[in-house]
């Protein structure tokens, strides 16, 4: 089968038949007259449907698999925001060390976020999701049996690395096994898996709370490392991606991988060629001799747009507050008059469950809605929780309100921020920054944002402390809120609607097609003139 015309492919068509029945609609690679061949063969309609299910179910399982490492970026940045309480207690560690050992986490996972774009291009994305577990399994039973402050900072570094690998790899393989239609949904699990993580590190807090100060915090902290032993198990199940077997010119394993994902033969047939011509197999566009990280270094017009997309969208996720708000709410809820730990911690819980089922609308939206009046929603609803917050702290701290009315303000106003960025800063910016990229350079990039989003994280999460200290924490969150105001016009600029669209034409959005065909035609005069030489 030949390779799709692009300029049909961007007037909606190939060969003369739509390729988008509807957008978002179902059947994103079959044939509008597919469904009247089915019927047409009797029983085939029931073989076809059976086969659809089959399909979905096992891209569905392939997608939880792939995500459960970000259970364990989830548990540890829960379980840590009620750990750091007995930490303290027990190892008698000073508060500029409390800020070190919550924020240094997401500084390091910056290392395991780069290191994960090349290895997942040199062993493969699924191998590289493996080895994040590893990796972080080793840094939690480091941190499990410490003695000291210094072997818990050992111990919190690797589990770092393992973090920045797996907050990277998840979202590409999902983006790369996804159908179109079905893309954001899927992409958006590893968010969904986060929040889950935070609710059982919240839940893990309020559990263990009751134990002596020694033993709770390590109990808390062991249990991290149950999800690791799930993902040896997944290993076993899910398949290579097939855009990375393309890349290695191992086609006929590609192949195989398609007809597991896709309905139909002709469907697998098709992304394949779609997938061919995006790696430039076989084509003079296969830049042998130009390093990816060159390319990226001195990016192209259409490459620069989309790395302003993906890493502004991976920072302004970050710099507006939600670690700060997850790993400090204890903080933030005494602040605002909760004294007793047990009050403190099932507060917390509370926000927990607000992140977790928020997400749950958001996967359920992102590929109905699109991603752009999402974002939307949530950065505006940010913006006005986080405004509220400060101004409850504010006033509280002038004693302007009475404290029942204050810490109202706070549980809801904190519940609030969390549901708004579930429902679509959360989620999206892992779907957009993994699905904007092109092939060549997607695991690349997509670490480049990773390691954007964890800096920018780890300065928040290392400096809340010392910036309620000098201006307050309602002064902090005036802050938070003034960088969500940007975001919405961020939004508003920057980010492309991609729902509906496959991978390769969202290349097209940003020109990257054209230039790399421009290329491709300079490279060939270049040839033909050494040869007539």
């Amino acid at each position: 089968m030949g390779l799709v015309d692009p300029e049909a492919i961007r007037n909606g068509s190939a060969n003369g038949v739509p390729r988008f029945p509807g957008l978002g609609g179902k059947g994103k690679y079959r044939r509008m007259d597919a469904q009247e061949e089915e019927v047409g063969e009797g029983g085939d309609l029931t073989l076809g449907e059976g086969r659809r299910n089959q399909t979905r179910r096992y891209v569905l399982a392939c997608a939880i698999f792939a995500s459960l490492n970000s259970v364990l970026l989830g548990y540890d940045v829960g379980v840590m925001s009620g750990c750091i309480l007995f930490i303290q207690r027990d190892l008698h560690i000073t508060e500029v060390q409390q800020e070190v050992l919550v924020g240094c986490l997401s500084i390091i996972s910056l290392l395991g976020s780069l290191a994960g774009g090349r290895t997942s291009d040199a062993i493969g994305r699924k191998w590289t999701i493996g080895l994040a577990s590893i990796v972080f399994q080793s840094g939690a039973a480091i941190m499990t049996f410490a003695p000291s402050f210094r072997v818990l900072m050992i111990g919190r570094l690797l589990a770092g690395i393992g973090i920045g690998f797996g907050v990277m790899i998840a979202p590409v393989y999902i983006a790369e096994i996804s159908p179109a239609v079905s893309r954001g949904s899927l992409t958006s699990f590893p968010e969904i898996f986060i929040n889950l993580g935070i609710l059982l590190g919240y839940i893990s807090n309020y559990a263990f709370s009751g134990l002596s100060e020694h033993i709770s915090w390590r109990i808390m902290l062991a249990v991290g490392i149950l999800p690791s032993i799930f993902i040896g198990f997944a290993l076993f199940v899910i398949p290579e991606s097939p855009r990375w077997l393309v890349m290695q010119n191992r086609v006929e394993e590609a192949r195989s991988v398609l007809l597991k994902i896709n309905d139909n033969e002709e469907d697998a047939k098709q992304r394949l060629a779609e997938i061919e011509e995006a790696a430039g197999v076989g084509s003079a566009d296969k830049y042998v001799d130009t390093a990816v990280w060159q390319e990226l270094l001195r990016p192209s017009p259409a490459l620069c747009r989309m790395l302003i997309t993906g890493l502004g969208i991976q920072c302004f996720q970050q710099i507006t507050g939600i670690d700060a708000t997850v790993y400090y709410s204890p903080t933030i809820f005494r602040d605002a008059g909760i004294k007793s730990d047990n009050k403190l911690l099932a507060a917390t819980v509370a926000v927990g469950f607000t992140k977790t089922v928020f997400i749950l609308v958001a996967i359920f939206l992102i590929d109905r809605v699109g991603r752009k009046p999402l974002l939307y929603v949530s950065t505006i609803g940010m913006t006005v929780c986080l405004f509220v917050l400060g101004l409850a702290l504010s006033l509280l701290g002038h004693e302007m309100v009475s404290k029942e009315v204050g810490i109202g303000l706070a549980i809801l106003t904190v519940c609030g921020n969390v549901a708004f960025f579930s429902v679509g800063m959360g989620p999206i910016c892992w779907v957009l920054s993994s699905e904007i990229f092109p092939l060549r350079l997607r695991a690349q990039a997509a670490a480049l944002g990773a390691v954007g989003n964890r800096v920018c994280s780890g300065l928040v999460a290392m400096s809340f402390l010392s910036m309620c200290r000098a201006i307050s924490v309602g002064g902090a969150f005036f802050i938070f809120s003034a960088f969500s105001a940007l975001s919405v016009v961020f939004a508003l600029m920057f980010v492309p609607e991609t729902k509906g669209k496959s991978l390769e034409q969202i290349e097209m959005l940003y020109g990257y097609e054209r230039e790399r065909k421009g290329r491709e035609v300079e490279l060939g005069d270049v040839e033909y003139l050494v040869r007539k030489e």
